[in-house]
């Protein structure tokens, strides 16, 4: 499946999906997988390529400084091309996920306990991990307008003012799909600067970007902004390789970078071989498959309205504006469970539980849409179905 002919999508099957063995369709081997961030469309073929010629050349030893500047030279490269973000390649660092970076930065960038300011609702780990990690979290509300999200600024500055010492922004935003706009993060970054705050970027969603949107790196805004953040990227969730374990921790302020060398070896240490190569090939190639598949996904987005408007008008959704992933508000649903709960049992859709990301996301699934046409509408229509029967 690394065919770039998006037509092919409509024919990946069910049951080719479950063979694969991955946990998106087999945790509920009787559901519609449409919880995991992943996409259902295979990986470009530079990135095949790329894997096949380091399995025949044995290149699954420990990582040296060779690919790791290779893939620093090319994320670097992409994120010129596209985003107009001057990084330098010795300023991007390996490391295994996400996830990881952000406990490698509250472990050693933040003070020990130091409050941590979250928007919610949010991706599902971040707090337990906080949490794990001995930092106490100051939820702060995205706010539901006629025109999309908002950050509640007010609250992130309450948060600041009662001793948070970092924002982690998530932008573009999992689980709601917003993309911040440029006055929305100057403002952040003014809010944050007058406390003396941190800003953690995961902007691990940068590459899947809708028309009419644009991506703004954080660090990009401005000298103070690059001075506040600590970014992470990665190119797991735009080209499908988030089983390889790698991303990218993006250092723009020279005392972090300093601070890395001391601790880098052990933060970066698991991050695998074949993710490196992976990586390295999906930012210097794979662009014309992104292109492809985000064409794919934006018209998977305007299916998704449309079925919830004709089969769920009870169910709201503000269209996302970047990721693959919808947030559905179901509380007009006359359910007497959490709504994951009803339609894992009663419609076979396995999707992803509100409550997990946060006050305010009792109510409400993240659905992602990333899969064949065929199945997001058959997906769709189980849910339906399953809610006529009430």
């Amino acid at each position: 499946m690394d065919t770039p002919d998006t037509l092919a999508f409509d024919s990946i099957t069910l049951e080719q999906l479950r063979a694969h063995g991955g946990l998106k369709w087999r945790a509920f081997p009787d559901c519609i997988g449409a919880f995991v961030a992943e996409m259902d469309f295979g990986i470009a073929a530079p990135i095949r390529q790329a894997l096949h010629a380091a399995v025949e050349s044995s290149q699954l030893g420990y990582l040296s400084a060779t690919p790791l500047r290779a893939m620093a030279e090319a994320c670097a490269d992409w994120q010129r091309r596209h985003h107009g973000w001057d990084v330098s390649p010795d300023a991007i660092r390996a490391v295994p996920d996400v996830l990881g970076a952000l406990e490698t930065v509250c472990r050693h960038y933040l003070p020990a306990g130091a409050m941590v300011a979250v928007p919610v609702p949010c991706y599902m780990p971040f707090l337990p991990l906080l949490a794990l990690l001995g930092h106490p979290v100051r939820q702060v509300p995205m706010l539901r307008g006629d025109e999309g999200w908002t950050l509640d600024e007010d609250a992130l500055a309450h948060a600041f003012a009662d001793g948070a010492r970092m924002l982690l922004l998530c932008n573009p935003h999992n689980p709601i799909g917003k993309v911040y706009t440029e006055d929305e993060l100057r403002r952040i970054a003014a809010i944050a600067a007058r406390h003396d705050a941190r800003v953690f970027a995961d902007e691990i969603h940068a590459p899947l970007v809708y028309p009419g949107h644009r991506h703004v790196p954080y660090a990009s805004l401005s000298d103070e902004a690059a001075r506040q953040a600590i970014t992470a990227v990665s190119a797991s969730k735009a080209w499908n390789l988030a089983g390889l374990k790698c991303a990218q921790l993006v250092f723009t302020r020279a005392e972090d970078l300093q601070r890395w060398r001391a601790i880098g070896h052990f933060a970066g240490n698991s991050t695998s071989t074949p993710g490196v190569i992976a990586h390295t090939a999906a930012w210097r190639e794979g662009d014309p498959w992104l292109a492809l598949v985000l064409d794919y996904l934006h018209g998977n987005r305007e299916l998704l309205g449309r079925l919830l408007r004709g089969k769920l008008p009870q169910v709201g959704c503000i269209e996302p504006q970047g990721t693959y992933l919808a947030w559905l508000d179901c509380r007009a649903l006359p359910l007497d469970t959490a709504p994951a709960t009803f339609f894992r049992r009663h419609a076979q859709v396995a999707l992803t539980d509100g409550a997990e990301c946060g006050e305010g996301g009792e109510g409400h699934v993240r659905l992602n849409f990333a899969m064949p046409r065929p199945l997001l509408q058959e997906a769709v229509e189980r849910m339906a179905a399953a809610v006529a029967r009430l």
